[in-house]
């Protein structure tokens, strides 16, 4: 498995490259993400549903393992310590940036 070069996208070629190394990954990340994929994967019709749930899976792999700071603001989210904005809020924010 490679590193993650870009934070907010995952490269066809980086993370996990087979299902063995994703199973192995989501093992990792904890038994009922790998049991919740397996069971995800496994009602997925052929093609880009079954696309649809490897992405999602890597995406997940990526997002718990490779950045501390992700991590902690999923912990703080999860256990209600997270300082949480609107979606309005957050297109100001973004705006602002913009200008």
């Amino acid at each position: 498995m490679s590193a993650y070069a870009n934070p907010y996208r995952i490269e066809p070629d980086e993370g996990p490259q087979t299902l063995a190394e994703l199973r192995a990954a989501l093992a990792v990340v904890g038994s009922a993400e790998l049991a919740a994929f397996d069971a995800r994967l496994d009602a997925a019709r052929f093609g880009r549903e079954q696309t649809a749930v490897i992405t999602q899976a890597r995406h997940l792999v990526a997002l718990r393992t490779r950045r501390a700071d992700v991590a902690e603001a999923v912990r703080a989210s999860v256990a209600g310590e997270a300082d949480l904005i609107g979606v309005d809020d957050l297109w100001a924010e973004l705006d602002k940036g913009a200008a």
